[in-house]
Parts: C-alpha cells; structure tokens; sequence
C-alpha cells in the first residue's frame, strides 16, 4: 500500500521492512509495514550527535539557515501528492485533509524563510552615560519534538522550521502510530540538505521508538527544550520531568473546543462551521469542536439542521472522496461507545455514533458522528473524547454561555457565531473566552500558520508556528557597553 510512495520519498525499505513494530492503517486494519524500535540507550548518542551540529549550526547566518528551509519547502512541494497519500494512509485523514497537512509544511517552510531575517532584538536606554544596551536573542540547543498522530506531519514541522532558523538541531520522536511518515519527511529534508550542500551532519534527526525512548529524550539534560504535542495526561508526565531539570517545555495539549451560538448567528453560516469542526479528521483533531453552546431560541431548529447535514456525510475510505475517515485503531473506538454510555446515564439524548462499515472493514473502526443534546455540562461534556462527538448544551443569557464556555478543564480552541458587535467584542475581550484561540463567526478548527498556535489551563499554555513563537526557540541575553571613559554605576550608587 505505501511501498512505492516510500520509495519516491526516498526511505530506504529497509527502512520500514522486517522490522519489530508493526505498522497498521486505519483504512482497513492491515499491516502495511514494520519498523525498527531503537532503544532508549540509543536516544543519548544520538543527542550528542544533535549537540555537534548544534555547535556548528549556531555560527551559521541566521538568512543562510533560511535557505536550507526555503530548499526544504521546495522538496516539500515537489513530493506533496505522494507525502500526502501517505499520511492519508497511515493517519486515515482523507485525501485532502493529507494534502492540507503538507501545505501547512510549506506554509511554515515560507514563514520560516522570512523569519530568518527578523529576529530582532531590542535598542534599550540606559540610565548611566555614556552606554548603551540592547537585547539580542541567540541560539538555544537541541530541540526535543515528540508529536501525535492526528498531525503527523504538520506539527513537526512547525517547531523544526523555526528551531532551525533559529540557529538549534532538532531529535523528533513521532507517535507509534504513524513512524512512516517520520521516515518520509526525514527523507525529504535530506534532499534539502543534499541541495544546500554545507550543513553540518546529524541537524535533524528521528527516534523511532516506544514511551522509553520518549522519556530519555525528556530527561536528557542536553535538551533545553522539548516540545509535545499530545494527550493531557502525556502532558502531565512531561512537564514535571523537563521542569524538574530546569529544561523548558511547549505542551500543546487537549481541546474541548466550543462554540457560542447566538440567536442573532446566520444559521447557514454557523451549520457549515459545526459540520467541518466537529467531523473533520473524524474528530481526531486538537481543535475539533466538541461542544455547541446554542441560545434556546433556535436550539431546536440548529440541531435539526446539524442532524440533516450529518446525514449526508459520506464516511469510507477517504482516498476515495468520502468526507469522514476511520478513527485511529480500537481503542479510540471504545472510548466514543464509553463516553456515550456515560453521557446517557448523564441525561444525554444520543443521536450517531453507531461503528459503520464492519463487515466490510472488520479489523478497522469508521464511526457515525454522534449528536448528544445535555441536560447540562457534566463530568462526560467536560472530559474531551478525541471522537466525533459533538455534545449540545442550551443556553438563556450571554453571560452563561461565557461560564459555559469556559468551565472546562481545556483552553484551546473557541468561537461565537454572532451579529451582535456587542457579543463579539465581549468574546474577545478579558472577560471573555480564555482560550488561546477565540474566534468570531468562524469555527474552531483551521488555524493558520500565521497565528501563534496553542491554548490555556491543561492544554498547556505553549505556543508554535507564527507570531513571536520563535521566541521559545532561543534564548534571550541583555547586553551593555560602555563606551566611555567612566565607570558610573547603576541606581547611581557610589563606591569609592
């Protein structure tokens, strides 16, 4: 299924073949290869071969290393169909929502570029004569990546095309699930570096391997700074571990994501939203939207809609034009049934949700998307479930929609769909949602490379892709010169 499409990335099939960990695809549950687990002990050398070319890489022009991006985004567009395919295999996401995923890599790829001629620092006044300071930001070190399978591209590529400019090497360390399109995109950027012609050897490099192999990359203190992309509970085991030896941590965490549906919203507008947020990537996403707070007024009639648009959803195998994939393996199915079980014996009126497709695909796990009208926002509403279910809660005044929206434990993703100027100011404002992402008559889901990506509370608080986040990536040094022939103090002290 993704030999050839291997082959034209440039993995070696010895790559994916004969190895200890087998590779399933969501389509229909088969092997599609078996991959080499390298043990933790092997995790350290290979951070000390980061470290070497972080040692060089660091004395490199920051434009120079924009070019090895710039080279790195034109492979990525040469091979879009086919890294795209693959991820569609190996993740499940439909034919465009793969190919997305490689543009949001070229997309960082130009942002990057760009970036490499503005990491500006600051001109500052100093109170002593005859001075001056300034703040400028350097290199940080090897850059830990463990990412997900939901975006087992894009993410990586988010804090890699950033590291670099930045002057760092990066070890990246994907999820089990999805090692095949590490090797590919690890492929790809050879080819960029075979193009640039004078990087130093080992300035990225890939772990395949279990929770072990992520933990010594966490631990290692040659890694100033890991970024994971994951459950809340991952984060949880990460944060401390890195804190605990003064390393620095970007958690992009879970998302129970809302949208504030006001009686004034264009309902056209609002069905369109709901259906691409709560059912694309099959509710697989960080940013998927899982719960409609809509005003009582026209709750009734949202949901009909919802209910006829999700009707016509074709759910199969999605290199085939169908608009729902499979859910990731078995587990995730068992965690929708669960959470809906819990959700009817919370109140909820379920509507979807049935496993589709079984005798066709036994050994895979296509799903309904499930409509979940509450009486209220229980401990199942508060709990995010990455499963296309979409829980409905309605609401009388603005004010508890607010409340709704943010008594959950996550903070990443929100919206309104609104006219009033009135709610929508108040959505955006400091008393309003406290996520990292609050939007306005758009939903949840689709962020773009431009703005810095991330959320509040358990999701984690980090940021990547645009913005400033480059930030994390450095470090920060304050410097003064004194130019003069005096040495006056600061504060004005004298010292004699």
């Amino acid at each position: 299924m993704v030999d050839g499409l291997l082959a034209r990335l440039g993995v070696p099939a010895s790559a994916y073949t004969n190895g200890n960990h087998p590779v399933h695809t969501p389509i229909d549950g088969s092997v599609i290869a078996s991959v080499h687990l390298e043990p933790a002990a092997a995790v350290g050398a290979k951070i000390a071969q980061a470290q070497q070319a972080f040692e060089a890489w660091r004395n490199v022009p920051a434009p120079r290393r924009g070019e090895l991006i710039r080279l790195f985004g034109e492979v990525l567009r040469e091979h879009k169909a086919d890294l795209g395919e693959v991820v569609s295999v190996e993740a499940g996401k439909i034919t465009q929502e793969g190919l997305g995923e490689v543009q949001e890599m070229i997309d960082i790829c130009d942002f990057a570029v760009g970036l490499s001629r503005q990491l500006y620092g600051l001109t500052i006044a100093s109170e002593r004569p005859g001075h001056h300071m300034r703040e400028s930001w350097h290199p940080l070190g090897v850059v830990g990546v463990i990412s997900a399978f939901n975006f087992p591209v894009a993410v990586w590529a988010w804090n890699t095309t950033l590291a670099l400019v930045c002057g760092n090497a990066v070890v990246w360390k994907p999820s089990e699930k999805t090692p095949l399109t590490a090797l590919a995109c690890q492929a790809l950027f050879e080819k960029a570096l075979a193009r640039f012609g004078d990087a130093p050897q080992h300035l990225s490099q890939v772990i395949i391997g279990d929770r072990d192999a992520g933990q010594a990359l966490v631990d290692d203190p040659r890694v100033p700074l890991v970024s994971a992309t994951g459950s809340t509970r991952m984060g949880r085991e990460v944060g401390p571990r890195v804190a605990a030896r003064f390393g620095r941590s970007i958690l992009e965490l879970g998302g129970n994501n809302a949208m504030i549906l006001a009686p004034s919203a264009d309902l056209d507008l609002a069905v369109r939203a709901v259906l691409f947020s709560a059912v694309g990537t099959a509710g697989q996403r960080c940013t998927t939207l899982r719960r409609v707070i809509v005003h009582r007024s026209v709750k009734d009639e949202v949901v009909a809609r919802v209910k006829s648009a999700y009707g016509k959803v074709r759910i199969g195998d999605p290199r085939e034009g169908n608009l729902v994939g499979p859910l990731i393996d078995k587990a995730s199915f068992q965690a929708m049934q669960d959470a809906l079980a819990r959700a009817r014996d919370e109140g909820g009126q379920v509507f979807g949700g049935e496993r589709q497709l079984a005798e066709q695909y036994p050994n895979a796990y296509y799903v309904a998307p499930a409509i979940v009208e509450m009486p209220g926002q229980t401990e199942v509403v508060r709990h995010e479930t990455f499963a296309p279910i979409l829980y409905v809660l309605a609401y009388d005044d603005f004010e508890e929609a607010l409340r709704l929206n943010n008594e959950v434990p996550q903070g990443l993703s929100s919206c309104i769909f609104t006219t009033d100027l009135r709610e929508a100011e108040r959505f955006q404002s400091a008393a309003g949602s406290d996520c990292g992402i609050a939007n306005v008559n758009i939903g949840t889901s689709g962020a773009e490379i431009g703005g810095a990506f991330g959320g509040e509370k358990e999701t984690g608080g980090g940021r990547e892709s645009g913005s400033d986040s480059w930030k994390a990536y450095m470090r920060r040094q304050t410097n003064t010169v004194n130019y003069s022939r005096e040495l006056p103090l600061a504060q004005g002290i004298v010292f004699d």
